[in-house]
């Protein structure tokens, strides 16, 4: 899993803020023929309805608004963290420097006052947003870690899962971490549910796997959710917390139903149009703030979005010139957020 990842430079980095030359395009031509916000009729923020942003020196692997919508973080194959703000000029005000490999995920803590990110550096990390600080380094794992996720309520808890197979839970009030879960393959995502007592896992065994934390670390898993034939690359929970969406590298976008006493076929929808490519990078996914929509990353360069309910592709988006890795959705407005490998984010207002 870790081949395009090894190939980042091994130099160590300073750690803390620094602001590098950024570059916004706000042309509206950037991306012809997308079904998005037409300039005359616009109601929204931005400050042009398609803005691209460059400044990252490698591929960038992933993005998400902070919990307000006010600000962007991205993670990139160039080892940093760029915090962007979204309206006001759409600037690139900090840039997080620590990790010494590939940064493959990043997300915001529920308050917004706090990141967490991992990497290929086999480290996951926490990060002061306002100061530009890092505040914690997670340094257990002994492979790649590929994905991280916080819990959405409650304490500051988080999980981690690497190429090592262990899936890890942390408490930001403890130094090490509190649970270590053993997967038997590698972990290539992961995801809280809404309450602190479970965890899901995916990875190369192309078993979905969820986690009740308090049977222990020795346990087996409380539910295997089978239907993808292929790796894992990616998985979001939705809004209310009663559904899990899942990307894979079988080219297939799932959603399965893990509320407690669900129909024994959990797989209740199936995704499809995006692809995945000889490239084999971790595409994520990701569902509106409505749970209506849900979107994911292509090896074909499109931005991808679909009608939940209906199942039909509603959108895809052309602009990039490299691999779609994430697209995120605005927490608040029909807006969204896409990073690629060819180094730059777009941010685009649906109709």
């Amino acid at each position: 899993m870790g081949d395009k990842r090894d190939r980042a430079a091994k130099a160590g980095i300073d750690e803390g803020p620094l602001v590098p030359n950024k570059k916004v395009r706000t042309d509206t031509d950037i991306v012809r023929g997308c079904d998005l916000q037409d300039v005359k009729t616009r109601n929204r923020q931005l400050s042009a309805p398609i803005l691209q942003l460059s400044g990252h020196a490698g591929e960038v692997l992933s993005l998400r608004f902070s919990p307000d919508g006010q600000y962007l973080a991205s993670a990139s194959f160039d080892k940093d963290i760029f915090c962007w703000r979204v309206y006001d000029g759409t600037d690139n005000f900090m840039v997080l420097k620590g990790h010494r490999n590939a940064v493959l995920e990043v997300h915001w803590f529920t308050g917004g006052e706090m990141l967490l990110s991992c990497a290929a550096d086999k480290t996951a990390r926490c990060w002061d947003v306002e100061s530009g600080l890092q505040v914690k380094k997670l340094g257990e794992h002994t492979g790649i870690v590929n994905s991280c996720c916080p819990l959405r309520h409650g304490a500051k808890m988080f999980v981690t899962g690497a190429d090592d197979t262990t899936v890890k839970v942390w408490d930001m009030r403890v130094k090490k971490s509190v649970l270590t879960v053993r997967d038997g393959f590698p972990v290539c995502a992961v995801a809280f549910a809404d309450t602190d007592d479970q965890v899901y896992t995916g990875g190369v065994d192309n078993v979905i796997k969820a986690w009740d934390l308090r049977k222990g670390s020795g346990s087996d898993p409380a539910l295997l959710l089978k239907g993808h034939s292929d790796t894992v690359t990616g998985l979001r929970l939705s809004p209310d917390g009663s559904h899990l969406l899942s990307n894979s590298m079988d080219n297939t976008l799932r959603e399965w139903d893990v509320r407690p006493y669900a129909p024994q076929s959990r797989c209740t929808k199936v995704f499809t149009g995006h692809l995945h490519n000889f490239e084999k990078n971790l595409l994520r996914c990701d569902y509106s703030s409505d749970g209506s929509r849900v979107a994911c990353g292509s090896a074909d360069r499109k931005v991808y979005i679909w009608d939940t309910n209906l199942r039909k592709v509603l959108y895809a988006l052309p602009g990039h010139t490299g691999s779609v890795n994430e697209v995120v959705f605005h927490p608040k407005e029909p807006i969204i957020g896409s990073a690629s490998s060819d180094m730059t984010i777009f941010l685009g207002e649906l109709v």
